[in-house]
């Protein structure tokens, strides 16, 4: 009864959801849960009855699926592991909004799943909803403060070292930084490596040349516009994600700007056209397909039984080195439209 006033829904409704029964609006759910665990009603107990009832099905909550291949050789590796295993698999898209994201980790709880892989919006995703009904749950691409999960992550600061020391040693002066949401790992940590490649050149970070956009390619678009407004504009550009690699490529090319006789330019991720540009991008290249198969690893052993500590797997990127970001010292004025694609 308590519980049941605490969530503001019926008696009924509680014991449906503490009996995991999956026809409860995830969003009441949610609240349901939410209320047993502030009122400390029997967590053990409920726990206990959701993990003897779960469906050999795996929630996968990406943060933003438009990201490209990326997210796609992620989520593939992870559904390998998955369907070889013997379990199905849904996937949502949280288009990097939190409370999209919680509603899903929400019915995830509903559809009693045997165990989620997350990809989160932001620092301060909440877990507790999952674990709380015993659910195991393993982040992929981006941490968390949270130290309960296990985690598979690219090493980001490494390969942005690599891209920004590359341009250094390929002799550009003004290397630009766009990065994303400073809230994510993945920006934060590739800003931090962006910095470090710097510092190690004996450069000065220039707030001046750095930009912090949304992931996307209005971001990189307009962020690489006002970047080549500035009085001493950069002769190069590092990019933290592909989709504003996009946006920044389109911004330098309606500059009138060529690449890389102009601007160099560095990427993060891989663009599936990349090869079809007069230009050929320079990309760090996440292992995308590891890190999916790394968490459907690790979920794997969870669910069967592993009890150990929280694991984290760190991958290594790699730098593809393209024309972009040629040395500069034999780079040539090319077309104007030198981020077009061949026809």
């Amino acid at each position: 009864m308590d519980v049941a006033r605490a969530a503001g829904v019926s008696i009924s409704t509680v014991s449906r959801v503490l009996n995991a029964n999956t026809q409860v609006d995830p969003r009441m759910a949610a609240k349901v849960i939410r209320a047993a665990q502030d009122l400390k009603y029997q967590p053990s107990r409920v726990a206990r009855s959701l993990r003897l009832r779960h469906n050999r099905v795996w929630a996968m909550v990406i943060s933003d699926i438009r990201t490209g291949p990326f997210f796609a050789d992620l989520v593939r590796g992870v559904e390998d592991v998955a369907y070889e295993s013997g379990y199905s698999m849904f996937l949502c898209n949280a288009d990097e909004d939190p409370l999209k994201e919680a509603a899903y980790l929400s019915l995830a709880v509903a559809e009693n799943v045997a165990g989620g892989i997350l990809t989160p919006s932001g620092s301060e995703t909440d877990l507790s909803l999952l674990m709380s009904a015993g659910i195991h749950v393993v982040l992929a691409d981006r941490r968390l403060r949270d130290p309960r999960a296990d985690t598979v992550v690219a090493d980001n600061v490494s390969g942005a070292e690599q891209a920004v020391g590359h341009l250094v040693s390929n002799g550009y002066s003004r290397i630009a930084c766009i990065t994303g949401p400073l809230s994510t790992t993945t920006a934060s940590e590739r800003f931090l490596g962006y910095r470090n490649a710097l510092s190690h050149a004996g450069r000065p970070l220039d707030d001046a040349l750095v930009r912090v956009a949304d992931f996307r390619e209005s971001g990189g678009h307009l962020a690489m516009q006002q970047l080549l407004e500035e009085s001493h504009r950069p002769d190069a550009v590092f990019v933290s994600n592909n989709r504003m690699a996009i946006g920044a490529l389109q911004a330098i090319d309606e500059s009138g700007l060529t690449i890389p006789g102009d601007v160099g330019v560095v990427g993060y991720d891989d663009i599936a056209w990349v090869g079809l540009m007069r230009t050929p991008l320079t990309p760090v290249s996440s292992p995308a397909y590891d890190l999916g198969l790394e968490s459907g690893r690790l979920l794997l052993s969870r669910i069967e039984g592993f009890t150990g500590a929280p694991r984290t797997v760190v991958l290594s990127p790699s730098l593809i080195v393209g024309a972009s970001s040629a040395p500069k010292a034999i780079t040539r004025r090319g077309p104007r439209r030198s981020g077009a694609v061949r026809t």
